[in-house]
């Protein structure tokens, strides 16, 4: 990988699992936080990491914003590090709810990617092969530093927001219902837990994975017979 000073501010569950994988790699991080305490004790986790202060958030090649939707566009203006800035400096937006445009709108003068992570944090924190939306060619820097963690895809932001939305309403659904019928059937909440936290997840894994076993096999002749 090319040699460039990356930094990232974000250390919520995505910031969390992205620097697992690229301390994994050897991969040297600057992490910045308001809050000098709170980044001191996340970089205690990864041996690559080191803090960033205010004053150097200017000299880096890559900045990484793993912020929530609402407090990146504030984080830039509260800095002002727009005014300091390159265009060779790279600023990457990962808010899943924040469109870049809006972005580069109000700050013209940055040099501004969206690299959006579809999944949960979580599942990158665990299995890595993670895959993310940009709707520009990323530089070889920022490319090479995604691939680590997954596979970049071009497409519309827009298409990151829909399948997101698509697939938490119906997973909220499925688990509504399941609560539903275990009530209506007086079953254990203890086995309404387990149903939700480890038997579902795993069936819709392997239906995925195309590794259904005989029983979950049978299961799925029934509900293509009810459909036809």
């Amino acid at each position: 990988m090319i040699q460039k000073r990356i930094g990232l501010v974000g250390i919520g569950k995505l910031g969390t699992a992205m620097m697992t994988h690229w301390n994994k790699k050897g991969i040297k991080i600057g992490v910045y936080h308001p809050m000098k305490s709170k980044a001191e004790q996340f970089v205690q986790n990864f041996q690559h990491s080191y803090i960033l202060l205010d004053s150097e958030l200017t000299e880096l090649d890559v900045l990484i914003l793993a912020l929530p939707a609402t407090e990146v566009i504030p984080f830039i203006s509260s800095l002002k590090i727009q005014s300091n800035l390159q265009q060779t400096h790279e600023i990457i937006n990962m808010a899943t709810n924040l469109p870049t445009r809006e972005i580069s709108s109000k700050f013209p003068s940055l040099n501004v990617y969206g690299v959006k992570y579809m999944g949960h944090g979580r599942d990158l924190l665990e299995h890595g092969n993670g895959l993310f939306i940009t709707e520009a060619a990323l530089s070889k820097k920022s490319e090479e530093l995604f691939r680590i963690l997954g596979k970049v895809i071009i497409d519309s932001e827009n298409c990151l927001t829909e399948v997101n939305k698509l697939a938490t309403y119906f997973a909220l659904k499925t688990a509504i219902d399941l609560e539903t019928e275990f009530t209506k059937r007086r079953l254990s909440p203890e086995y309404l837990k387990r149903a939700l936290t480890s038997l579902a997840p795993e069936v819709i894994r392997s239906y995925s994975n195309g590794t259904l076993g005989h029983f979950a096999k049978e299961i799925l002749k029934e509900i293509q017979s009810e459909k036809d």
